[in-house]
């Protein structure tokens, strides 16, 4: 497993215990659909939501969030549709992003929670 990959396994993790903490029931986790992949799939409040999470160690070339690409979101996008069909679901969806700053020794991670960070028609 690369680095890269250890920081985005241990960045789910703690953006899964986050949104647990918040009430928040995680309903899958690194759901695939086609060449697309959802990190976490939960429900709140009567809604079903996609969550991207990035993690990063340093914030040298910019903060976790901004790695979020339009062409992830058209394949999250894609992917939720999918999701949505599979499980004949008709009620409300969104799209969240949680970027995480992962822990130096002695210090606590960061985690930002954008809500409705982006939407279908708009990506």
């Amino acid at each position: 497993m690369t680095i890269q990959q250890d920081h985005g396994k241990q960045g789910e993790c703690l953006a899964r215990r986050f949104l647990e903490s918040k009430g928040y029931e995680i309903l899958h986790q690194n759901w695939q659909a086609g060449s697309a992949e959802i990190d976490l799939i939960a429900k709140y409040q009567n809604q079903i939501i996609f969550i991207e999470v990035k993690a990063r160690a340093y914030t040298y070339f910019g903060q976790p969030e901004e790695f979020v690409t339009k062409r992830k979101e058209h394949l999250m996008i894609d992917a939720a549709h999918r999701y949505i069909d599979m499980h004949d679901y008709e009620g409300e969806i969104r799209f969240d992003i949680i970027g995480i700053i992962l822990a130096k020794k002695g210090q606590q991670e960061k985690i930002k929670h954008f809500e409705d960070a982006f939407f279908p028609g708009l990506a």
